[in-house]
């Protein structure tokens, strides 16, 4: 049964990102992810493994591809699941963390907003499962990330994610996203995980 794409939209209008601009561009490039992963992991029992090959092959590109947009559609999911909040931060168990391994939630969101910065695709707030401590990730393209780490908190700073409203003023985005988000939802993802303060 092929993917279907979910319904991303924040439950209520965010503080300095327009619909238009959540709904233009993130939506339709989202569907197309989840279209366009139907479509390989369609093809890819139809690729021919006698010719697979590491400068190309069917199946090598088709796999390559895989990785990209299954990465997308998480990533795109994550950023829109972690939407919504009231601008308050962080509290409880997720809070604790933070301090603990960040010093405070200050320092936290001083790193995380000027990785916004330095990152041309995604920032990620993740729980990394070997060392059992919360560290912040970039990632240039859908297809980086670390293996073994939970995402938390995900910020998409390709330029579709705030263009329509900010232009070239990143830094404006960055500090109208950190306003919008959810911190509950942050926090309830610790529980499905399982992860201990």
């Amino acid at each position: 049964m092929p993917r279907q794409a979910k319904e991303l939209k924040p439950g209520k209008s965010l503080e300095g990102l327009s619909d238009r601009q959540i709904a233009e561009h993130h939506d339709v490039l989202y569907k197309g992810y989840v279209n366009k992963l139907n479509e390989i992991e369609e093809k890819v029992p139809q690729a021919n493994l006698a010719d697979a090959n590491a400068t190309y092959s069917l199946l090598r590109e088709l796999k390559r591809e895989e990785v990209f947009a299954t990465d997308a559609i998480r990533l795109h999911e994550g950023y829109f699941m972690a939407l919504g909040g009231a601008g308050k931060g962080p509290t409880g168990k997720l809070l604790q963390l933070i301090q603990r391994d960040f010093g405070s939630f200050e320092q936290f969101q001083a790193q995380f907003l000027a990785l916004g910065l330095c990152a041309r695709g995604w920032v990620v707030l993740a729980y990394d499962w070997e060392d059992g401590k919360l560290h912040t990730y970039l990632s240039d393209i859908h297809s980086d990330g670390v293996w073994n780490a939970s995402p938390l908190l995900i910020l998409d700073v390709y330029e579709h994610a705030y263009f329509i409203d900010y232009g070239t003023a990143r830094k404006r985005y960055l500090e109208s996203w950190f306003k919008n988000v959810n911190w509950d939802y942050v926090g309830s993802l610790l529980e499905k995980y399982r992860i201990a303060a």
